[in-house]
């Protein structure tokens, strides 16, 4: 084994989550440690209504006969109900089991089956059908539970109805008793089993304790700077270990954290809330990025001039700022300049406040983090996985390195394997795989080393993720590609909205592309082209051109042998629906070389037969 390694500073003391829950709700005395929209209005959540609602929901699920170590699933869109059953289960002992809200019916009962949930929160009527679709089939589920006070079919009670119940039972004797047995919670037992997204086959139960969460909070608290005053705003699912443990975070530290209505309305909300963090995955900031770009360059030429220039000018202060120097003179004035003719824009529009993005779950293109980081908002990139709960490493305001995801945080350790496998070992890495000893023998070494799956290489004790093991593609010539930073760099052009890399144990690597559509078909008009659906449109010759032209000029510098040597167009988005994405959004490479593999072999077969001519 390679004996590259990385270790990121002593660990943290063991805890639990019940420990840093009451340790905020007794240590704020703040009015807004939550925060809803309803009725056109966000309304505030104190630290004390918290306390008081997670009390009577976790009286009221013991008095329905949910145990501590009983499995209860909630399948709900991020709001605070979220929040308040999550904190309900943690200090009853029980393990929730999160399912995300956009899975299809027909990717939920292996979660709830696999897990032996006794009982589901749903948020709607939508939600409950699913459930309802599938009851007869999930002998465990006792309880259907819906946030929503509307009568709905298929739900046995709502959650207003089991606080309510909690209600009844509770005393001060009660809520002595209650946090006494809460604070029984050791930092070995599991809080929640998160059901890995799949990537690569049948999701995964991954088990992880009160201490995993714990550590990786505390550690988090070391490296980024927040606290009282601060506001987040949250839109990334609960589901997703990510935001989960970014609201944890939040909460321990007394940050307001405030729920988008939907990732459709984050813009809106973004200047409603006026946050000064933000969590998100790399796709965000790209449709960002691409946003402003378009504006900029259908403004006119003045307009085009103005932006190249405030680009140009704020490239070359971030080059000085990232090589520690500091800035003065006539680029300090430009600069100023460029920020208030240009860059202080983008900032009204994320609410004016915002301190730091911090980025995950996917690599983000070195050249969206160095052109926000140019425009005077920083987006600190990390690296975790499900089974790390989540963050590995991190980039801080004080160790900060673009094309990185920072340094180890506090208690783990990174070692990079001979084949360039990333491991790590500490307190955050996950007790195993739910009811899959096999699976977890395959991940976990006998000395605690868990194997990433990732490929990457330590400089300078920074880390920088180079691919997916899994996805490294090698040629039939044997040539090996890794198409994760290829695809990273076509998905910044405008005219592109998803890109997949193809070409294992093939001739040449190809690349399927879904278009933006929006820019596509502007550019379409302007060369008075003719078509009457995105079939047509992608028929056209020289539509094919165009794409082709697009993703090449992205790709200028690689290798040959990397260059994809066909360019094929759909006329959809891939979907969660179709199995082809993630909850996360993460493409799944094998279910689209399987989906539409009679299109890639006609694509090859076409080539073999021009290379015959």
């Amino acid at each position: 084994m390679s004996q590259t390694h990385a270790m990121g500073g002593p660990r943290p003391a063991p805890g639990t989550l019940n420990r840093m829950f009451f340790d905020a709700c007794d240590g704020y005395d703040l009015p807004d440690a939550f925060q809803r929209k309803i009725g056109g209005e966000y309304r505030q959540v104190s630290h004390r209504t918290i306390l008081e609602r997670t009390r009577r929901i976790s009286l009221g699920m013991n008095a329905l006969g949910i145990v501590p170590g009983d499995r209860v699933a909630i399948l709900s869109e991020n709001r605070l109900e979220w929040a308040l059953v999550d904190y309900a289960c943690l200090t009853s002992r029980v393990v929730d089991v999160p399912v995300y809200a956009t899975l299809p019916t027909e990717q939920i009962p292996h979660l709830l089956r696999d897990s032996a949930s006794v009982a589901v929160f749903v948020s709607n009527a939508d939600q409950a059908a699913k459930i309802t679709a599938l009851r007869e089939s999930l002998p465990d589920v006792r309880h259907v539970i819906s946030f929503s006070d509307e009568p709905i079919s298929g739900v046995d009670m709502t959650l207003a109805e089991v606080e309510h119940l909690g209600k009844e039972q509770d005393s001060p004797d009660a809520a002595a008793a209650w946090r006494l047995d809460a604070g029984n919670a050791q930092p070995g037992d599991i809080a929640t089993l998160i059901y890995t997204s799949g990537t690569t086959g049948q999701p995964k139960g991954v088990m992880l304790t009160h201490d995993n969460f714990f550590s990786n909070v505390e550690a988090a608290r070391q490296a980024v700077p927040l606290g009282v005053g601060d506001v987040a705003l949250s839109f990334l699912p609960l589901s997703h270990v990510f935001e989960r443990m970014g609201s944890y975070l939040f909460f321990a530290a007394g940050v307001s954290i405030a729920y988008a209505e939907s990732i459709d309305t984050v813009p809106k909300n973004l200047v409603e809330v006026r946050p000064t963090y933000m969590m998100a995955v790399p796709r965000l900031y790209e449709k960002m990025y691409a946003r402003v770009v378009e504006t900029a360059m259908s403004g006119g030429a003045t307009k085009q001039r103005i932006f190249n220039w405030a680009r140009g000018v704020a490239d070359r202060w971030a080059d000085e700022r990232l090589a520690g120097r500091t800035v003065t003179g006539l680029l300090a004035i430009q600069y100023r300049i460029a920020q208030k003719l240009v860059f202080s824009k983008l900032q009204e529009r994320t609410g004016g406040r915002m301190r730091y993005f911090v980025s995950g779950g996917a690599p983000l293109a070195p050249e969206i983090n160095k052109f926000f980081y140019a425009a005077g908002l920083t987006i600190l990139e990390g690296y975790g996985l499900t089974e790390t709960s989540p963050v590995i490493s991190v980039n801080t305001p004080a160790h900060f390195r673009l094309g990185t995801v920072g340094r180890p945080v506090a208690g783990v350790e990174v070692r990079i394997a001979e084949d360039g496998e990333i491991l790590t070992r500490g307190p955050h890495v996950m007790k195993g795989y739910y009811n899959n000893p096999t699976a977890t023998a395959e991940a976990l070494d006998a000395d605690g080393w868990f194997y990433t799956g990732d490929i990457g290489v330590l400089e300078d004790d920074y880390l920088r993720i180079t691919d997916r093991k899994k996805d490294i593609i090698v040629t039939a010539g044997g040539k090996n590609i890794a198409p994760q930073p290829i695809e990273n760099r076509v998905n910044t052009n405008k005219f592109i909205s998803q890109a997949v890399m193809l070409g294992d144990r093939r001739r040449f690597p190809m690349m399927l592309v879904v278009p933006d559509y929006e820019q596509l078909e502007k550019w379409a008009r302007v060369n008075s082209l003719a078509w009457r659906d995105h079939a047509e449109l992608i028929a056209l010759p020289q539509v094919q051109e165009k794409l082709e032209k697009e993703v090449l000029s992205e790709l200028s510098d690689l290798a040959r042998y990397e260059l994809p040597k066909r360019v094929v167009a759909l006329e959809h988005e891939f979907s969660i629906e179709r199995g082809e994405l993630t909850p996360k959004l993460s493409v799944k490479r094998h279910v689209v070389d399987k989906a539409y593999k009679e299109l890639i072999d006609s694509v090859y077969a076409a080539a073999e037969d021009e290379r015959g001519g």
